[in-house]
């Protein structure tokens, strides 16, 4: 009923502001018109606002954006007759108009986000029994002990969950590879993770042949197990020991449920956060999807399966045959796969899950590239908006899910549009300087301060124009591909962990250099045609700021494709667990503020004198451990110490993968903390303050990037701030264990 009633309220305010955008003025009245609704939305969002000021701040937002299209559409395009400036014309126009329909579906989206209660709490008798799966492909048993340690210490009854290891690295097909050096891998693989699943109390599986990738092998699993419920982790995916108990208890209250979707948290920096250094302060680029996208889906029962950190109903795979294959986003597809059977799912924006991004450029690039093809495929082969059991607005949620992935296309219109009429004299957008500022300067304007306004704590401005840009140069090729054959893209590993020991060029770097050359060429055309030509008067000057956009973008986006060391490794998570440090007969209470596969970063508790000396070799032990555990300590060494008085100090831990439950136990019992990391980040920004950082980017990165070029070799800069073994008193950069995800 509530979801019937937004949808005539909608409809509604639709027909009163389409009435409004047709009203006849002239660019006098128009620019004052929207200089007030500037002045709104500035003060909502400064003032932070919600409850119904949303919908009036929607409402009259889009008044100036369709204001803008009526404009545009009526007033701005190039007559047939110039076929040269009509065609390239037309396909900005329609560039435009596309962006204008994704404002409006992802104002629909967001208008009215939930924020999902705490999950019933169920008595031990009422509880499901549960299935934990943990694909894999050719991860370390290092990063697998974390991760299933983690697993098997969750606060749920014993004997109503299992966890097993899906490993598809050491699969019959595998171990007899015609290659003998491939086939021992995977036997040594094989053993060493047999053994490994025995210590920890793992079902260890494997299949006959690597088919239908992460979704063939989830379905292998399926059919071995029993459980009402099915969790899936991605192999880097350590669970907070609560994950359990903050999910199940929605499937007690809805029969009908058939997904709990909980966000991915990432403990290291994407290349983009780690090579501006931005990790510390800025919101994680997925932190708008999960936190304000997820939660506007969930409104209208259309939040999907992202692959890990899930809950699912088994009752429900079993309808639809499985985990869906047909395209290389089995997640997203399986989503709506029973989405159109009925199915309802819940999104708790909670994060509880620790985990890894691709630390390259390139692996970063590789990964945004399948899923954006997965996403096309999805749009071509299992079209939502003729999917049959869909209601209209689940319609509309997938669509924009799968739409938001051609902004390559319009990226690239944006990109090349000016250089059009600046090089070849080519009229594709006829408009006065009055009209520009009156229309389009005032409609780009009010959607920045919406966008600040709905998502300015999630993502800050003009972030989203550096991440579209630098994707783009990549993905509209793959989008291309996937419409010429939608059947042709195959499901590729992500890499994870590429060592970072020194500033160098990402292998994907020249193409920006190319951008940004030619952009600085078109600008000084530009520049030139303006003091020769005076009669071009409005439209150079248009074209050329437009173009001057594109290349202070383009100058920041050469700052991130010159990768910056990481000089710290594993998944770290900030905690605050008590532990004790034995050396020989020694036992010193110590409190742990850091903790990776690797490093540890403690306290010597006060009233308690500071022996430790560096170098000494000991072992951390766990206090008050969450669960029984195998080994309840760490072997160590004692480093260096981290602050002058000699009580704080960076441990060098010399764990086993028997030693992970305990590594765990410190770094996953509770993750308060890494949340607090979190909320902390999401702090919104002005968007001249965001200016002005994106200009220094803009000078500064271009000369950096061609300095690492020219040198010939990669430069050894200062260690930055963040990491356990420089600066251990701060929340550390994420640390990185050296592997391969099978996403």
């Amino acid at each position: 009923m509530l979801r019937s009633i937004s949808l005539f309220i909608w409809l509604c305010s639709s027909v009163a502001i389409l009435a409004l955008v047709m009203q006849p003025v002239g660019a006098d009245i128009q620019l004052i018109v929207s200089a007030l609704t500037i002045a709104f939305l500035f003060v909502l969002t400064r003032l932070d606002i919600k409850g119904p000021w949303r919908y009036v701040a929607l409402a009259t937002a889009s008044i100036v954006v369709l204001r803008y299209a009526y404009w545009r559409t009526t007033n701005t395009l190039p007559p047939l007759s110039d076929l040269a400036s009509f065609i390239p014309g037309v396909l900005l126009y329609v560039a435009e108009m596309f962006c204008i329909f994704m404002f409006i579906v992802s104002v629909f989206v967001v208008s009215d986000p939930i924020s999902r209660k705490p999950a019933r709490k169920l008595e031990d008798g009422e509880l499901p029994s549960v299935d934990v799966f943990v694909p894999s492909y050719n991860e370390s048993a290092e990063i697998l002990s974390l991760t299933l340690s983690a697993a098997m210490q969750l606060d749920y009854p014993r004997e109503k969950f299992s966890v097993y290891l899906l490993d598809d690295g050491a699969t019959d097909e595998k171990r007899n590879h015609p290659d003998p050096d491939a086939a021992a891998t995977a036997e040594r693989r094989g053993a060493e993770l047999s053994a490994l699943c025995a210590d920890l109390g793992v079902i260890y599986l494997t299949r006959p042949e690597n088919v239908h990738a992460k979704a063939g092998n989830l379905n292998s699993g399926l059919v071995r197990s029993s459980g009402d419920l099915v969790v899936v982790f991605d192999a880097d995916h350590a669970p907070e020991r609560c994950f359990l108990r903050e999910t199940v208890g929605y499937f007690a209250d809805d029969p009908n449920l058939f997904l709990v979707q909980t966000p991915h948290f990432f403990s290291n920096p994407d290349p983009v956060e780690r090579n501006l250094a931005t990790y510390t302060r800025m919101p994680a680029e997925n932190e708008m999807f999960y936190s304000m996208i997820q939660k506007g889906l969930d409104r209208w029962n259309a939040a999907f399966f992202c692959g890990s950190a899930a809950v699912l109903r088994r009752e429900a795979l079993e309808q639809v045959g499985g985990f869906s294959g047909i395209t290389i986003t089995e997640d997203c597809e399986t989503a709506l796969e029973l989405h159109a059977r009925g199915w309802n799912s819940v999104y708790v924006d909670k994060p509880m899950i620790a985990g890894l991004q691709p630390e390259s450029f390139s692996s970063f690039v590789g990964q945004r590239s399948r899923w954006c093809r997965g996403m096309v495929q999805i749009l071509l082969l299992k079209n939502p908006l003729f999917k049959q059991g869909l209601t209209l607005p689940q319609r509309i949620s997938y669509m924009s899910s799968c739409f938001f992935w051609m902004f390559p296309l319009v990226r690239m219109s944006f990109l090349v549009a000016p250089a059009l009429f600046i090089l070849f004299d080519l009229k594709i957008f006829n408009a006065s300087a009055e009209d520009f500022l009156a229309y389009s300067v005032t409609y780009l304007v009010s959607s920045e301060i919406l966008r600040n306004y709905l998502y300015g704590k999630v993502r800050w401005p003009l972030i989203s124009e550096l991440y579209e840009y630098v994707l783009s140069i990549f993905l509209f090729r793959a989008i291309i591909s996937v419409l010429i054959n939608p059947r042709k893209p195959t499901f590729n590993v992500t890499d994870k962990g590429v060592s970072m020991t020194e500033r160098q060029l990402s292998n994907l770097a020249w193409p920006f250099f190319a951008v940004f050359g030619a952009l600085a060429v078109v600008l000084y055309v530009a520049i030139y045609r303006y003091q020769t030509e005076p009669a071009l008067g409005d439209l150079i000057i248009i074209t050329g700021m437009w173009n001057l956009v594109n290349l202070i973008i383009a100058g920041a986006a050469l700052g991130i494709v010159t990768e910056q060391p990481s000089d710290v490794q594993g998944v770290s998570l900030p905690t605050a667990k008590a532990a004790e440090i034995e050396i020989g007969d020694r036992v010193i209470p110590v409190t742990v503020h850091q903790i990776s596969a690797h490093k540890a970063l403690v306290e010597v508790r006060r009233g308690t004198a500071s022996s430790l000396r560096k170098g000494d070799y000991g072992r951390l032990v766990v206090s008050n451990p969450a669960s029984p555990l195998l080994l309840p300590h760490i072997p160590m060494f004692i480093g260096k110490a981290a602050d002058l008085d000699q009580r704080r100090f960076v441990l060098d831990l010399d764990a086993e993968p028997q030693h992970f439950p305990a590594i765990s136990s410190l770094m996953l019992s509770d993750m308060d903390l890494p949340r607090k990391h979190r909320a902390r980040r999401q702090h919104r920004r002005l968007f001249f303050a965001e200016l002005l950082i994106l200009l220094k980017w803009a000078v500064t990165c271009p000369f950096t990037a061609l300095m690492t070029a020219i040198s010939g070799r990669p430069e050894r800069p200062e260690r930055g701030r963040g990491s356990v073994a420089e600066t251990p008193t701060s929340t550390p950069k994420a640390l990185q264990i050296a592997h391969q995800k099978q996403d």
